[in-house]
């Protein structure tokens, strides 16, 4: 999902796009460890949004701080 459909959810969404990516994520390791990943760069990708969400949120809280 790119940022900019991300920054029009609120933080509700946001977070629980988030926990499903985590769980995603938890998924592919498991897979990965298990050697029944086919597609390595799931793990990649799944990093990525990861980290977009919790920079969106980030960017969300302290737009809220600083009012």
């Amino acid at each position: 999902m790119k940022a900019s459909e991300l920054r029009l959810k609120d933080i509700s969404e946001l977070n629980n796009e988030l926990n499903s990516l985590l769980k995603a994520q938890f998924k592919l390791r498991m897979q990965m460890a298990t050697k029944q990943l086919v597609n390595t760069a799931q793990i990649n990708n799944t990093r990525k949004g990861i980290a977009r969400i919790r920079t969106i949120l980030t960017e969300k809280a302290r737009k809220q701080s600083n009012g």
